[in-house]
């Protein structure tokens, strides 16, 4: 019954992706699916993005305080976007539909899409200067957008006037109705088959089970409180450190995670809803106790988090939080895990990239029609206790694609001059990071540019003395000028011929680097040359040096100050 469930999902998924028209859906996936309880509890979701998974239930959970279920009926729809109620930014719209099954309510459908525009004061709808919530785009609450399977237009048409890339709303909003009805579907064809009370007691069975088994994987784990601590590098209005604090206590099979000691809500747009911060929680325990853990219901009710309002990690509105998904969910994610690495080191990676670094560029094309490219660049993922990291990946809590480059050519007036990894960024250690990645862009037409990244000031840390990854860069040079280097986040106008060059972070190493083995070494230095496209007569002449050369690198590193 678990797998029949995880399918539906991930045939929402795949129909979703097939049927979206945005190429941030289509070919980059930036979207989740999943099937809930008739109360709202998360039963199954398709492997998609960890941060729209884990607050989704929070969604589905007050879309039910405003429309209960004796107020639903099949072919009725709930499209919401409302950070202060859906936990996510404008962006993502999430739409719900309720299925039934010989009259009686079965379960609810979900999904939840990155839209690549929704308004607000710059194209993209993720400005880094925004400083309330309303500049960031249109807000929609809980509304039926269909009833009894009639579409409203009206609804839609006023929606669609306020965003900038109508056309691409039009399309994505379709693919998500067509991905809950093939939900609704497949749930009712197997509702046929075994029967509906017997499909609702399976799904309470397999969120107790998670919730069993997640108790006892935190058993095993050493009782105490662990404490930890790591910053955002400023809101996007200024540059200082912004803390985030964890005091995480293991006892009795259970978890509290205690966010007390984090900053006040800031000015800029990195302000995390509590939404988004449970599912960092969620995330981060469940990789770290349980990863094969399957998702439902069942892991909040052996987690409890505790954050403060008016703080960094729940604000109050109208505090901006576009940015919160891309930079300080990972950051939140990382503190999380640093104190878990107190009690399970050999179960947490040093720090990854530590953003989703994105890049967002719009305007009007050639044609003067509205466009907006936005994308989230992987980067360094690091070290663990045995393993190398990987390289140019997305890591915690996001897990899209990239987009190809031929895409962005066909799509927008972009042209990509250079995209590729950046050799010898990530952190020396006995197992290292692998490195972040480049991607090099020049506008044809005037635009506007936000480009949003951590990990610029303070590299990602290393782990059990490995040591710490390189940093992000971002350049921005003007035709006929020399390029500037820009801070992690800025969004400003661009002439055409603007080459926009985004450098992200790679990772820290684990352990010390002088105990990396020969042939660990040897390997790096043939991975380096394979990437390179260097001739195979070169190898022998770079591997005879390798060692020495490697033992001068990380003995400096090692004397470097942390």
């Amino acid at each position: 019954m678990r797998n029949a469930l995880q399918s539906v999902a991930e045939e929402m998924g795949a129909t979703l992706t097939r049927t979206a028209l945005s190429p941030n859906i289509k070919d980059r996936r930036d979207c989740s699916t999943a099937l809930y309880t008739v109360e709202g509890d998360l039963v199954a979701q398709a492997e998609h993005i960890p941060l729209h998974l884990g607050l989704m239930p929070s969604v589905v959970r007050e879309v039910l305080r405003t429309f209960p279920l004796p107020e639903l009926s099949s072919g009725d729809a709930i499209i919401i976007n409302d950070p202060y109620v859906s936990g996510s930014h404008l962006p993502d719209v999430c739409l719900i539909s309720p299925v039934f099954a010989a009259g009686r309510p079965l379960a609810l459908v979900a999904n939840l899409a990155h839209h690549v525009d929704v308004g607000g004061g710059v194209p993209g709808s993720m400005s880094t200067t925004a400083t309330e919530i309303f500049q960031e785009g249109i807000r929609i609450p809980p509304v039926k957008i269909s009833r009894g399977g009639v579409l409203n237009h009206d609804l839609l048409t006023v929606l669609a006037h306020n965003v900038r890339t109508s056309s691409e709303f039009y399309g994505d909003i379709q693919a998500q109705f067509a991905a809950n009805e093939v939900g609704a579907r497949r749930l009712q064809e197997l509702a046929d088959k075994v029967g509906v009370q017997t499909l609702h007691h399976y799904m309470q069975e397999i969120i107790g089970y998670a919730e069993r088994r997640l108790r006892k994987a935190l058993c095993d784990l050493p009782r105490g409180i662990y404490r930890f601590s790591d910053y955002l590098e400023g809101d996007g209005l200024t540059g200082g450190l912004i803390k985030i604090a964890v005091s995480l206590e293991i006892a009795d099979g259970a978890v509290r995670v205690d966010f007390t000691g984090t900053d006040p809500q800031v000015a800029g747009p990195v302000n995390a809803t509590r939404g988004v911060t449970l599912a960092c929680v969620y995330f981060a325990v469940k990789a770290v106790a349980d990863p094969d853990l399957p998702s439902s219901e069942g892991i909040a009710r052996a987690v409890e988090v505790i954050t403060p309002p008016g703080t960094l990690v729940n604000p109050r509105f109208p505090a901006p939080v576009a940015h919160a998904n891309i930079n300080t969910a990972q950051r939140i994610t990382d503190a999380v895990l640093g104190a878990l690495a107190q009690a399970a080191p050999h179960r947490v990676t040093a720090a990854g990239t530590g953003s989703m670094s994105n890049f967002t560029i719009g305007g009007r094309d050639a044609r003067d029609r509205y466009y907006s490219y936005v994308e989230t660049y992987g980067g360094g993922q690091g070290a663990k206790c045995d393993q190398d990291g990987m390289d140019g990946v997305h890591v915690n809590m996001t897990n899209t694609l990239n987009t190809p480059v031929e895409v962005i050519e066909m799509n927008y007036p972009l042209r990509v001059e250079r995209y590729g990894l950046i050799p010898d960024s990530g952190g020396p250690g006995r197992f290292r990071d692998r490195t972040g990645m480049v991607r090099e862009i020049t506008v044809l037409e005037n635009a506007v540019v936000s480009v949003s990244t951590e990990r610029n000031v303070l590299n990602p840390w290393g782990f059990e003395g490995g040591q710490p990854g390189r940093g992000s860069r971002c350049l921005v040079q003007p035709p006929g000028r020399a390029p500037r280097l820009m801070p992690g986040k800025f969004t400003t106008a661009v002439p055409a011929g603007t080459t926009i060059t985004l450098k992200t972070a790679g990772g820290g190493g684990y352990g010390d680097p002088l105990s990396r083995s020969p042939d660990a070494v040897r390997e790096d230095v043939i991975n380096g040359l394979v990437s390179a496209g260097a001739a195979a007569a070169d190898y022998g002449v770079v591997l005879g040096e390798a060692l020495e050369v490697d033992e001068k690198k990380t003995r400096a590193a090692r004397r470097a100050p942390r």
